[in-house]
Formats: structure tokens, sequence, C-alpha cells
């Protein structure tokens, strides 16, 4: 998401003081509580702050995931293009591992027409959306159930998975660091989907924009196990190196 110099400026001062007042903003920037207000939103889109009542605060993105509820909001519309895409990749009698993720989902909501399709998940949001697809075999791993998200994780979960072998690991991920490596907050759900690596024949990322260089704190796998990225803008020139290097395939999903 593009930010203009005025949102840059005040992304910089809530990093350095932590946590300012909507007020203090207005009065530091010379400009309208309303426009402030904007601003706010703007940056809380874009997964760089939160709001809290009367103000804002730096997120503290290495050691935890914004809220489930931010992250559906959050980049919607680029990821139903790369849900689209992906949807249109898979073809009928594939088998697939479908992770945690609000991509993920976005996926599933794209293959409720699909036939003869075989879905293992520990996602039980993705278990619920295709479900009202009779067309689609869907097979959900036991194991402790996240309360904010619905994901299953934990050992139950991780046997379950490595008892199978798919066409296509589906996967999302909360951040890849500068070097490639996928990245994300929670040890359980990473143990899992390191095994839908290890069991996949291709794997599949998707990540919309904000995850290029988005930091996490535990390392789930490097870019080269991904044969396939989706995403809805060209990664930056650095990224682009990294993917041909490790030749893995990038698809921009189209505005269309």
């Amino acid at each position: 998401m593009a930010l203009n110099p005025r949102q840059l400026a005040m992304l910089k001062t809530v990093r350095e003081q932590g946590s300012l007042k909507t007020e203090a903003l207005a009065e530091q920037f010379q400009t309208t509580l309303q426009t402030i207000r904007r601003d706010i939103s703007r940056l809380s889109e874009a997964g760089v702050i939160e709001r809290f009542h009367g103000g804002v605060r730096v997120i503290d993105s290495s050691s935890r995931n914004t809220a489930y509820a931010e992250r559906q909001r959050t980049h919607a519309e680029a990821k139903q293009r790369i849900a689209r895409t992906v949807a249109a990749a898979i073809a009928p009698g594939t088998s697939l591992f479908m992770n945690i993720g609000t991509t993920v989902e976005a996926v599933a909501h794209e293959l409720l027409h699909h036939q003869d399709l075989r879905v293992i998940t520990n996602n039980l949001h993705v278990a619920r959306i295709l479900s009202a697809n009779p067309q689609c075999e869907v097979v959900v791993a036991g194991g402790t159930v996240r309360h904010e998200d619905l994901g299953v994780v934990g050992e139950s979960a991780l046997s379950f998975i490595r008892q199978f072998k798919v066409d296509i690991g589906l996967i999302g991920i909360s951040g890849i660091d500068s070097d490639g490596a996928l990245r994300d907050f929670d040890m359980r759900e990473v143990m899992v989907a390191r095994a839908i690596v290890e069991q996949s024949r291709q794997v599949w990322l998707v990540a919309d924009a904000s995850k290029w260089g988005r930091p996490a704190m535990i390392e789930m796998a490097p870019i080269k196990a991904v044969h396939t990225v989706f995403t809805d803008t060209p990664p930056d020139a650095a990224f682009e190196r990294l993917l041909r290097d490790w030749d893995v395939h990038s698809v921009v999903a189209s505005s269309a």
C-alpha cells in the first residue's frame, strides 16, 4: 500500500515514540483531526500501526501477529484477486493441503464450484467454507483449536498431516524476510506448515504485497521450498532476484 510523505513521517514518529494521541499528531503535523484520522486509517489498513481509543501505537510485528478480524479486513481486495488467480490454476481432481490464513480462506471461497477436489486442512474456516461444495472432500486435522482464528495446531495435527502426500500444498505466511525466509509467529503453526511443505509435491504460497519484507519471529522455511508465489503486485528488484536465483515462479494476480 503506497503511503504519502506525511503518512510515512507519521509512521516514523509513532515508531520512535511507541504511542501518540490523535490530537498530538494533528498538532505536530499542523493539520486537522479529520485528516489525521484518515491517515491513521490508511496506516492501520497497511498493518503498520494499531488504533486504541484516542490514539495510535506501534505494532510489535516481530513477536505477535495482528488480530484475526483486522487481518480479514486488511488488503481484502488484493486477497480476493490472488484467490481468483489461484483457483483458476487448480484443476479438477487435485488434492491439496490448505493451512491457516485469511488469504487461504479467500481461496477456499473461490473453490466452491470446483469439482472432484480433496482438501486436507488444519483451518476450520476453510473446512466450513468448502463443506458447502458437494464435489469437494474435506479432511480436517485434529488437534488444539486456536480460539481467535480457528486454526488447528499441535502434535496431533502434525502427526495427522504427515499421513498424506498431496499434489499442492497451498500455504499462507505472515512475512517474507529480506533473505527469503518465510516467517510466522506461532511455533505450533510453523511446525504444521513445515509438515505441509514436506508432504506436498508442489508448494504454492499466497502472499499479498504487505508480506514482502514484513518481520516475524519464527522461520518456517526458505523461499526455495516454494514452487509458485501468487501475489497482487510485482515484488521489488531484490525479491525478484531472490525468486529468480531459487527458480521460484511468481504469478501476479490480475486486477481484471
